[in-house]
């Protein structure tokens, strides 16, 4: 699958961020020539873009996407003929503080993207990826099917569903008149190492074994379709070469893990800490190793509205690409949880790119 990718010319979109990282340094292994548009990462704070020193490897410029005319700069510059856009507001709760700049940017910021795809000949394959939230949740024991309703609930969401729609149009309006193939990946949370951002429960895992303190729950029954990150990135990766190479599996796709590892939050923390607490043991007396031993309390917050369960049907993705996953969720947490071990004995890069080659052996 990567050999198809060895001297195009890429661009990313949110390249600063969890996933745009992790997708950056595939891009890079892959050979490709990546470009990269993204605010820069907040100042002060751990993150996978400084850690992995990607910056070092490929064309990185520090812009906003709400700012049209910075973009379509960097587009001509550019001439990428494969477009990933990854920018966003990510976070739930941050839009519920925020949700002008939420739709700001992931409304807006589609637009703006799309309307530099539009006026880029180079430009061949278009990915946007959005979430699974953009779905009206009904809170169904099934999963959602990509000609669902969309409606997301909450500012985040909602923001997501509606650069579903923008997308659609364009895609109606513009790309299939200009044979731009374009589609759109409704992807489940995703967990690996490098994610340090706030309100999200790997991450919060993470820095509760860096100090030694409890794991606190919100809502340890919440349901969610968790993936480790090779898994829906080797998703965009193989939808955007397969519409270059063919219209015809362009479309909207949901990407998930199976269904028996759509898992509770409480699942997916009790199984970091079986992997963490392991780990701790094989390192006593490694004086690099600085994480600590860790237990889990449950302690709800009164917080905004968020769904209580949600899953995806990702039977089209498997049908017409043949995708399927390759970790099960204990295998994504034994990988994260093996990437922080090797953050705090400073062999983070490495293990990056142990885990891109290994989960590539399998596909």
């Amino acid at each position: 699958m990567l050999d198809f990718y060895k001297g195009k010319r890429v661009l990313i979109t949110g390249h600063t961020g969890f996933k745009g990282s992790w997708l950056s340094k595939i891009m890079i292994m892959a050979g490709a020539d990546v470009y990269g548009y993204s605010l820069a990462p907040s100042e002060g704070k751990e993150n996978l873009y400084e850690i992995s020193g990607i910056a070092n490897e490929m064309d990185s410029h520090i812009g906003d996407i709400r700012n049209f005319d910075e973009l379509k700069e960097y587009f001509d510059k550019a001439k990428p003929e494969i477009v990933f856009h990854l920018a966003a507001q990510p976070i739930v709760r941050d839009s519920y503080k925020d949700p002008r700049y939420t739709y700001e940017t992931n409304v807006m910021g589609t637009v703006n993207v799309c309307e530099c795809v539009r006026n880029c000949p180079s430009v061949k394959s278009f990915l946007n990826v959005t979430t699974d939230k953009v779905y009206e949740n009904n809170e169904w024991v099934w999963g959602y099917r990509e000609d669902e309703k969309l409606d997301g609930f909450d500012p985040y969401s909602n923001s997501k569903s509606c650069s579903e729609l923008v997308t659609h149009s364009y895609i109606n309006s513009f790309f299939n008149e200009l044979g731009i193939a374009v589609s759109t990946a409704r992807a489940g949370n995703v967990i690996g190492g490098g994610d340090f951002a706030n309100d999200r429960l790997i991450p919060d895992c993470v820095r509760a074994a860096e100090k030694g303190d409890d794991i606190v729950l919100r809502n340890p029954d919440s349901t969610r379709p968790f993936q480790h990150v090779l898994e829906a990135l080797s998703a965009y990766i193989l939808l955007a070469q397969k519409q270059y190479e063919d219209k015809f599996y362009a479309g909207y796709y949901n990407v998930g893990p199976n269904d028996d590892d759509a898992v509770t939050a409480g699942r997916l923390a009790g199984a970091f800490v079986d992997s963490w607490n392991k780990l701790v043991s094989e390192n006593a007396g490694n004086k690099a190793f600085k994480g600590h031993g860790i237990k889990i309390v449950i302690r709800p917050d009164g917080g905004p509205h968020e769904a209580s369960f949600l899953k995806l049907d990702c039977s089209k993705i498997k049908s017409r690409l043949k995708w399927s996953p390759k970790w099960n969720i204990d295998d994504a947490v034994a990988k994260t949880a093996e990437w922080t071990c090797a953050y705090f004995k400073g062999e983070a890069v490495e293990c990056m790119t142990d885990q891109i080659k290994e989960y590539y052996k399998q596909v």
